[in-house]
């Protein structure tokens, strides 16, 4: 009997053990399969060598947010991506990118015209927008035409589609111009039901990212606040789009009642409407505008369109080929990108890391080419300790004798000025979002959600400290700690900004309080030096370092020996983060979810080692793109 049951754990052992090693062999079967079916539909691709059709219209097609980084993603997604020729789920356009190839284009011969198919833009903010707006003014005193094509224009498309010679639009579309407008939701109630107590610790008047956890709704100093820079950032976009069009700058202004009677009298066509207000040149179907575009090119049975085309994507590959050129030797001003939140120790392309960012400085630092550095910032904050140790590592460049210049682009808020405030010059564009000196901690108990299910927490510790626990509530005495810590970290941060911008501490608190700035209020209460570009940034930088023969490269991190074994096995594939997407649905309940799980997200990436943080949660722009 007892053998009987010794064959029978033995059987049941080889069976569990062939049933692994049977799925085992499966997955990397399917997964060699599915590579080699990659490299085959790489190989077999027509336009594996891309090439500039001579005489042709290049196709700017912008898909994606305009970024100044774009976020890491998986190498074999990248792979595939690459290989079956898809799109990733949320595309990203890289703004230097978009600007390269307009510059090339207005002195390429083989380019005639660009058309400006913009249906994808999802936005990036006004300093992206102005940036290759002025690419593509530039791009037009070479006499060749840009012509803006849509079915139907959002209000970043639209700014971009304002600077064409010629703006079409489909008889079937509309331009919508809105405005800008800040919502958010609170969901103090929510918590409440839930049993789900929130500790809030700030300091800052004007510091609301923790409003939505303890309000109804917005505070009348947030509502001030966030109308007058957002009142601001409306502004200046009617100025651009108004000097671009020939138009007034009133013409974006209507009330409901006068935009009903205006659209009326247009017959309820919103092609008409935008017609009539000097928004759009021509309304003209898909298949007037080809032959529109055939007229100025020539035709060419070769593609769908019909006509002489080369492709924002094969004109990019064109001239930044896949092995890029060895820098030469000489001095150099370096770029680093900090973009994204500020999270503590490495974090990939897309968001900064503490460490990561603070290495990538450390390169720049010990390069002795490298003279100068521009930190080229889009942040809107994050971990107060992880922004500490980059801003110390910016000091260490200045003592090195490497001058530091700050290019902020749309945000540069909370954490991000704390990033740059330590720079030997900080240049801000004129819609830069910044400002947002102050501090928070947020910390949730389930004390009352787990003596609802019935779950009771007890036991003993050796201090009043050990004890605590999100199931047990946190002791007053603590609460009062917390406090303490974050009233000195605020300190801290206004005296920061005190000794490096020269002001009293008296005189930043009146500015800070948490409160939010756009750029052309930060550069009369001396938040910033100048109002410029980001090459403007790196002029300055030279210009500081006494450099006037110089290459401006981009460092970025080094790659692991894993990420470049990966990066030498796919080829072109570069080494990303995976990111996890709601499906791209545009209903208000995937929004309203979507949002929702934004906040979580953020929350549960926030890994300051002391739960501080210098972020400004409520520093964007709401403009359906």
């Amino acid at each position: 009997m007892a053998e009987k049951s010794k064959n029978w754990t033995k059987a049941l052992f080889v069976g569990l053990w062939t049933a692994l090693n049977f799925c085992r062999k499966l997955f990397f079967n399917v997964v060699f399969l599915v590579i080699i079916i990659g490299i085959i539909a790489v190989a077999s691709r027509e336009e594996s060598v891309p090439q500039v059709t001579p005489g042709s219209a290049l196709m700017l097609t912008l898909n994606g947010a305009l970024v100044i980084q774009k976020t890491a993603v998986d190498p074999v997604s990248e792979f595939l991506q690459e290989a079956f020729d898809e799109e990733p789920d949320n595309p990203e356009v890289l703004v230097r990118d978009v600007v390269k190839v307009l510059e090339n284009a207005k002195a390429d011969k083989r380019i005639k015209a660009v058309v400006l198919n913009l249906q994808g833009l999802r936005g990036g903010g006004l300093d992206k927008l102005r940036t290759i707006a002025e690419a593509i003014d530039d791009f037009k005193t070479s006499g060749k035409p840009v012509l803006a094509v849509g079915d139907y224009y959002t209000q970043s498309q639209y700014y971009l589609a304002a600077h064409a010679d010629k703006v079409y639009l489909n008889p079937i579309g509309g331009v919508s111009i809105d405005g800008y407008a800040n919502y958010g939701m609170y969901v103090k109630r929510a918590l409440e039901k839930l049993k789900v107590n929130m500790h809030i610790f700030r300091v800052g008047t004007f510091k609301s990212a923790v409003e939505p956890y303890i309000r109804e709704d917005m505070s009348d100093a947030a509502k001030e606040m966030n109308e007058r820079w957002l009142n601001q950032y409306w502004e200046q976009y009617k100025a651009d789009v108004a000097a671009a069009r020939g138009v007034d700058i009133n013409n974006f202004d209507e009330s409901l009642e006068v935009m009903l009677e205006n659209f009326e009298q247009a017959g309820g066509n919103s092609a008409q409407y935008a017609i009539e207000k000097g928004w759009v040149d021509e309304v003209k179907t898909r298949e007037e505008v080809r032959q529109e575009i055939i007229a100025l090119v020539g035709k060419d049975e070769n593609n769908r369109a019909g006509f002489k085309l080369t492709t924002y994507r094969n004109y990019n590959r064109v001239i930044n080929p896949p092995m890029p050129m060895v820098a030469r030797q000489g001095d150099k001003v370096a770029v680093v990108v900090a973009k994204g939140t500020i999270m503590d120790g490495e974090q990939r392309a897309g968001n900064i890391g503490g460490n990561s960012t603070a290495e990538i400085l450390r390169q720049a630092r010990l390069d002795d080419e490298v003279k100068a550095v521009v930190l080229q910032v889009d942040s809107p904050g994050g971990s107060a300790s992880a922004s500490e140790i980059i801003r110390q590592e910016v000091l260490n460049l200045r003592s090195a004798g490497k001058p530091v210049v700050v290019s902020m682009n749309t945000y540069a808020a909370s954490g991000g000025y704390w990033i740059s405030a330590s720079a030997d010059k900080i240049f801000a564009s004129p819609s830069t979002i910044t400002g947002s000196i102050g501090v928070f901690a947020a910390l949730a108990t389930f004390e009352d959600a787990a003596y609802y299910l019935g779950v009771d927490t007890d036991g003993v510790a050796t201090t009043e400290m050990a004890g605590f626990s999100t199931l047990r509530g946190i002791d007053p005495v603590y609460k009062q700690l917390i406090q303490r810590s974050i009233e000195n970290k605020y300190s801290e941060f206004l005296t920061l900004v005190a000794n490096e911008r020269g002001m009293d501490v008296s005189a930043v608190d009146d500015i800070a309080q948490g409160r939010v700035w756009i750029g052309t209020d930060a550069l009369q209460i001396g938040l910033v030096d100048e109002l410029g570009t980001l090459e403007d940034a790196v002029t300055a930088a030279a210009d500081l370092a006494g450099v006037d023969n110089y290459d401006t490269v981009y460092i970025s991190r080094k790659l692991s020996e894993k990420e470049l074994f990966w990066k030498e096995f796919f080829g072109q594939a570069v080494i990303y983060a995976l990111k996890l997407n709601l499906i791209d649905n545009n209903n208000i309940l995937t929004g309203l979810v979507r949002e929702t799980m934004a906040q979580v997200d953020l929350l549960s990436s926030l890994n300051d080692p002391q739960n501080i943080y210098t972020l400004c949660v409520r520093c964007r722009v709401m403009d359906n793109h």
